[in-house]
């Protein structure tokens, strides 16, 4: 019979105890003891698979922003082959799928990164930089397959990630729409929807403006 691999269950029951925790009581307001009585495991056993509370946050960001910038990536190495709106329009449902699947998780992300402390900023920079490049890469990158003029990218990355997480900032009402529509990804085909509207929206309207512009000349 093979043996479980019981330093892995273990480790796991612990990270999913931290973040039901951090995402009902903020990461200030759990403890070591805390955590180690929802796992089910002495407060030692943390310290010896995480190194402390703040190894177990450093997990929770690796395990949030690994798939995400990942999801980010593949499409960015898709723009060889494929049109960046498509491209882009795929990692948005990507990651609104991961963050609906991850929602405890998501939801203390981004509030923690709302925070904007010392801690969190030392870990997630890397991080943020790399968002930051691949939306750009993608977002300019439809400019170019439009023949569009340039527009602000930073404006258009904040808007981005501005619908990306709002939804799970907000998990009463998130909460509230899954016991209207219980469909698993229902939410998330309609909200995915409105951002895909959005895009082509940004797309005519800046192609209007250009012809607009010609016919004056």
């Amino acid at each position: 019979m093979k043996k479980l691999d019981t330093s892995k269950s273990t480790k796991e029951s612990i990270f999913k105890a931290a973040v039901y925790l951090f995402y009902d009581h903020g990461f200030d307001g759990t403890s070591v003891r805390d955590i180690a009585k929802r796992a089910d495991v002495n407060p030692a056993t943390i310290s010896y698979y995480f190194k402390g509370k703040q190894g177990v946050l450093e997990a929770c960001f690796t395990h949030f922003f690994e798939p995400y910038l990942r999801f980010l990536q593949e499409e960015v190495e898709a723009l060889n082959y494929v049109s960046a709106d498509l491209c882009l329009k795929r990692a948005v449902y990507k990651i609104l799928k991961f963050q609906s699947e991850n929602h405890q998780l998501s939801r203390f992300i981004w509030r923690e990164v709302s925070i904007d402390s010392q801690v969190v900023r030392e870990i997630i920079s890397s991080y943020l930089m790399k968002e930051r490049h691949y939306m750009k890469r993608l977002f300019e990158q439809g400019m170019k397959d439009h023949a569009l003029k340039k527009q602000p990218v930073s404006f258009l990355v904040i808007q981005l990630k501005s619908m990306l997480t709002m939804p799970f900032l907000h998990s009463q009402q998130l909460r509230e729409v899954w016991q209207m529509f219980p469909q698993e990804y229902y939410f998330i085909d309609q909200y995915y929807k409105n951002i895909d509207q959005w895009i082509d929206l940004l797309l005519v309207s800046e192609a209007k403006e250009v012809m607009k512009k010609e016919l004056i000349i």
